[in-house]
């Protein structure tokens, strides 16, 4: 099979479309024969060197695909060879092939293209398993996110909508404004002429930013408030009052999807199924798609990617 490679740490120009190996599956494994994939913040940081691997984890990146199972491992139950799914990765995305733990596939949501369900996995496991199973998001809260527009922060809009909560989004212009206005938020604030903290208290900020974003995140949190770090775009250094955090009896939270144990992503991604894939299937929820490439021009997608301006998730898509 074919696989992109990071040939070195360094820009989108290191990644290759080579010939690999193909996979085995493991034992609970099964092999999906991808028919798209979708690139994620974390491959840009993998291609630069910025993340580093656990053992055994494949060297290519691509941390979601959809596709059809073509092989089961002992023990792989549940799914059957010639059934369409989607998956959420630990890596090897980018390839014709991929090997993956069964508790980490998805059937693709009625109503959703075998391709466009590429995007779903990550970003629907990062969005539910951060604001509800780790900062308890409840209906009558209010939320702010970080990056409004992003993969994750536009499926964070819907998903919280749809449990009640108000909804509050920082962008950046006002055209921007308006795109997150129409996929529900209550409030779009565009963070190059207004200060977030002026619109608060909230109950629950994911934060996407992170750096010099922790010291006004910390002070904008209710009494009881649930703050959750998932990206460092600003950087890793950041301010914390103490005082704020004791005395408001606030909770922060730094999380990654990527590194959890299987067992941990297999529980993330039943609930995914039985309480995100409704809301997917009824149309409460969508995905919004920036574009589509084929899988052996990942180079370029990744410019896209770095390049910003983007509303929506990049697809590679296998011929």
């Amino acid at each position: 099979m074919k696989a992109v490679s990071i040939k070195e740490p360094g820009g989108p120009e290191v990644l290759e479309w080579v010939d690999v190996e193909d996979p085995v599956p493991a034992a609970g494994e099964v092999v999906v024969d991808v028919a798209a994939g979708a690139l994620n913040r974390a491959d840009v940081m993998q291609r630069m060197g910025l993340y580093p691997l656990a053992p055994g984890t494949s060297p290519y990146p691509g941390l979601e695909v959809s596709g059809t199972v073509s092989a089961l491992g002992d023990g792989g139950t549940g799914w059957q060879v010639g059934d369409e799914v989607c998956a959420l990765l630990t890596g090897g995305g980018y390839a014709q092939k991929v090997a993956v733990p069964a508790g980490q596939l998805l059937p693709v949501p009625k109503g959703t293209g075998l391709i466009e369900a590429a995007g779903l996995p990550e970003v629907t496991a990062t969005v539910w398993s951060n604001l509800v199973m780790t900062a308890g998001l409840k209906a009558g809260e209010t939320l702010l996110v970080h990056g409004g527009l992003g993969g994750v922060g536009s499926m964070a809009i819907q998903i919280a909508k749809v449990l009640g909560a108000r909804v509050v989004t920082t962008v950046g212009g006002p055209e921007k404004v308006e795109r997150v206005r129409e996929l529900g938020a209550d409030v779009a604030i565009d963070h190059r002429t207004e200060d977030f903290t002026e619109h608060g208290p909230y109950d629950v900020i994911l934060d996407v930013i992170g750096g010099d974003y922790l010291e006004r995140n910390i002070r904008s949190l209710a009494t009881d408030g649930r703050l959750v770090v998932i990206g460092l775009q600003n950087g890793l250094d950041g301010r914390l009052n103490l005082a704020d955090l004791v005395f408001k009896r606030l909770s922060v939270h730094g999380t990654t999807l990527r590194t959890r144990s299987e067992e941990q992503k297999a529980a993330i991604v039943a609930q995914v199924r039985e309480q995100v894939w409704p809301m997917i299937e009824d149309g409460s929820v969508r995905l919004l798609i920036e574009d589509r490439l084929p899988m052996e021009e990942a180079s370029e997608a990744h410019r896209r990617m770095e390049a910003g301006g983007h509303t929506g998730k990049i697809l590679l898509v296998n011929d």
